[in-house]
């Protein structure tokens, strides 16, 4: 995104569509509670699940976000490996330090797909489709130069309040990646604050049969340029990544005028395990998530993601199950792509008509929704033992365990 984004009022709005867009950003100012419960107009839709986001990657977005029913999360999660070769390079580390730091430099460069790919596709920000339960989501990146295969399984887990699990794994490298995404919503300040819940863990398979594990917290989000009609995502605050090992990354992320001076900067300390001895600092890196960044002690690139990434590789729709979601939403992404929303509107609220029926005919029946890929865990060991290091807040989070059923993404 440039950061002449803000110069450029009203471009995402359709000229047809300006008092629909007052309307709706009216409707936020004065909402009070988590905005996900509103819905937004069918021309700031993206033609794009939020299941998608995970692999895409996903954060996570991840994100994940939403936008009034609007953002991505996760955080989110194809976004996670369009560049696989970072992710399968993590256990190619020879020590501690190395693998953390390459950790870093893979997260580093999946927030650019997470969170400002669609300015540079649609125009402006745009909001995934709100997943429905049960929905889901196959992917793979193909082995290519003896990488491996990356496998991409994504499933929503909850429709009220949304939350997305996912799992990403290389297992000729040793590499995978579990986690889950929420998001709780607010307006302040003429901007949308986006609290993202959840985290993710790394887990790396070492040659002499150990383990080493990573925590991921989730930056928060601020969504900006609503007034202009062209909203965009700025990165807030901190984000952790810790490993089993000690090393410790502390993300700091700013806006314009902090750090480089730029839109999306950071600043990326990485900290040896305590009581390691002198020079607590081991690492700093800074620059913008979105572009390029830097070793500021040595000025050699750490991050470049400026150039051609890798897409997720998907079965045709017509190949695809009535719950993944190209099929799912196939009738709703047309409407959007050809600015027929009054046939993406008419789909949507199908879908979700549908859905609500669904939870009438289980609430009747006095049965629930059984997960197909997942199992919900009320807390998470792993968080607790790595989180105390840096005291991460909350203290405990629940998780969502992959049973390993997923599809055979070799027979792809």
């Amino acid at each position: 995104m440039s950061e002449s984004i803000d110069d450029q009022p009203g471009d995402a709005v359709p000229a047809s569509q300006k008092s629909t867009w007052t309307q709706f950003i009216k409707s936020i100012a004065n909402f009070s509670g988590d905005l996900s419960s509103l819905t937004a107009p069918p021309f700031i839709l993206s033609p794009v699940s939020l299941t998608e986001f995970p692999g895409a990657p996903q954060s996570i977005r991840n994100i994940i976000l939403f936008y009034a029913h609007y953002i991505p999360l996760v955080w989110p999660l194809a976004y996670w490996c369009e560049r696989p070769e970072l992710f399968s390079e993590i256990s190619q580390g020879k020590t501690p330090k190395d693998r953390a730091r390459r950790v870093l430099k893979w997260f580093i460069s999946t927030l650019k797909g997470q969170y400002t790919s669609r300015n540079e596709t649609m125009g402006s920000e745009k909001k995934p489709l709100n997943p429905v339960l049960g929905e889901l989501f196959y992917g793979y990146w193909p082995d290519t130069n003896e990488r491996g295969l990356t496998t991409l399984v994504v499933e929503q887990v909850s429709h009220h309040p949304p939350i997305t699990a996912y799992y990403i794994a290389n297992p000729s490298r040793g590499v995978s990646l579990e986690g889950h995404n929420a998001q709780k919503t607010s307006f302040s300040g003429g901007n949308i604050i986006v609290k993202q819940v959840g985290h993710a863990t790394l887990t790396v398979s070492l040659p002499d049969g150990s383990k080493e594990d990573y925590l991921i917290t989730l930056p928060r989000l601020r969504i900006e340029g609503l007034w202009y009609g062209s909203p965009y995502i700025e990165l807030t605050e901190t984000s952790y990544i810790q490993s089993s090992s000690g090393w410790l990354s502390t993300i700091k992320y700013q806006g314009k005028g902090y750090f480089s001076g730029k839109s999306h900067s950071f600043k990326a300390d990485l900290t040896q395990p305590i009581g390691s001895g002198s020079g607590f600092h081991a690492s700093s890196f800074e620059g913008q998530w979105n572009a390029t960044s830097k070793d500021t002690r040595t000025g050699a690139v750490f991050t470049d993601v400026t150039g051609p990434k890798e897409e997720v590789t998907v079965r045709p729709v017509e190949g695809q199950g009535e719950w993944e979601t190209r099929a799912l939403w196939y009738k709703v992404a047309k409407g959007i792509r050809e600015s027929d929303f009054e046939t993406a509107a008419r789909e949507k609220s199908r879908i979700e008509n549908e859905q609500r029926q669904r939870r009438r005919d289980e609430a009747a029946a006095g049965t629930t929704w059984e997960l197909k890929h997942f199992v919900h865990q009320g807390d998470d060991p792993l968080y607790e033992r790595l989180g105390k290091l840096f005291k991460a807040t909350p203290p405990t989070e629940d998780m969502y365990i992959y049973q390993n059923n997923g599809p055979k993404f070799e027979d792809a």
